[in-house]
């Protein structure tokens, strides 16, 4: 039986910034240069990323919830020790937020929930944030526990990969899966390329679903046709390994983004896609609708260019990145909501790009 998704829950911080003054910051702590300070908002400007959430962003000057301050990222760069520090602080409230959003939409109480598998990629504690989901659902102390830990953006594909191999394994199973990351901790000073390009896309956000083997007569959705998970994939891009990278640094986790990834992905996506598609009685025609973790614009436009995608098939993905920027492994749950609160014909593809060059998949119907 495949894994049905019974509810799906998402959440970003309170407070949110504008892309004009993102572009403000980044120019205080990255741009030693009139020059340089243009091109961070050039940057900015194209980063198909209208506004961001964090959790850092202490206080709203206007109406609209834009315009908090950023006080943590002062004169110098916080230290690793200082970020994972506001990680543990605001980890806990975005992942319980979301919890209860899936448990509710699915109409089950956490008391049901056999599995947990937390994903992350932006922060490190232990205990973690899943003992605090355990101690104030709560979930039974029974709970197994499982941590999906800095795999990237496509880090909650390889959760929901976990989740459906509990659920085949165990008929009874019930998987609270729940992703939390918040990307804003690890801004980047100085002037490098890349950096500030990742400085310009990535947000905070959390999301969560529940899933089971069966659709359970509880589900308030149990009118329509249950979201099954139908298949998972992942193939690795051979000598693209130098091309993205996640690494731990003394100020914050730093990201290396090539220039080169949307070459990359649109001259090798295509062939794997078609491949991994037909094993599973599909082709890329009669794909319906497709969740794509958007990287950003270059990324989405290298998909769209490889699978021959009209725009309306990108457009869930492309608003996401519009509305809330790249959140890292929670996006991809943004946008499967979006896509199942639209009824969004099915099936669905869900691709995401991490550093290897990787890419993970699921199919969705």
């Amino acid at each position: 039986m495949p894994m049905t998704i019974l509810g799906i829950g998402t959440a970003v911080p309170r407070y949110r910034i504008s892309q004009g003054e993102s572009a403000a910051m980044a120019g205080r702590i990255c741009a030693s240069t009139p020059e340089r300070a243009a091109l961070l908002a050039r940057i900015q400007r194209r980063s198909g990323v209208n506004v961001r959430h964090s959790v850092l962003l202490e206080s709203v000057e206007h109406e609209d919830g834009i315009g908090g301050r950023l006080p943590f990222y002062g004169d110098s760069s916080p230290s690793t020790g200082e970020r994972i520090r506001r990680f543990e602080v605001h980890a806990e409230p975005l992942a319980l937020e979301v919890a209860r959003l899936a448990l509710a939409d699915a109409g089950l109480g956490p008391e049901r929930i056999t599995h947990l598998v937390t994903v992350s990629c932006t922060g490190f504690q232990a205990p973690g944030f899943d003992l605090a989901l355990m101690a104030r659902l709560p979930l039974n102390p029974d709970v197994e526990r499982t941590h999906v830990g800095f795999m990237g953006c496509h880090g909650a594909l390889n959760g929901l990969r976990v989740a459906r191999a509990f659920v085949e394994a165990d008929p009874a199973a019930c998987v609270l899966l729940c992703a939390v990351e918040l990307c804003s901790l690890h801004m980047h000073y100085g002037w490098d390329p890349e950096k500030v390009v990742a400085n310009s896309l990535f947000a905070d956000g959390a999301g969560a679903l529940v899933a089971t083997g069966t659709a359970e007569a509880s589900c308030p959705a149990a009118d329509a046709p249950p979201l099954q998970v139908l298949g998972s994939g992942s193939t690795l891009i051979p000598g693209t390994a130098n091309l993205m990278s996640w690494t731990i640094a003394d100020h914050g986790f730093e990201m290396t983004l090539s220039s080169k990834v949307p070459g990359i992905i649109a001259a090798n996506l295509r062939p794997w896609l078609e491949r991994w598609l037909s094993a599973r009685g599909e082709s890329i025609s009669s794909i319906g609708s497709w969740a794509l973790h958007p990287g950003g614009p270059r990324i989405l436009a290298a998909v769209a260019a490889a699978a021959e995608l009209h725009p309306s098939q990108v457009e869930p993905s492309a608003t996401v990145l519009l509305r809330f920027g790249n959140m890292s492994s929670a996006t991809i749950l943004f946008i499967l909501e979006s896509l199942r609160s639209t009824a969004a014909p099915r099936p669905w593809v869900a691709l995401a790009f991490g550093p290897g060059l990787t890419v993970e998949a699921s199919l969705l119907g």
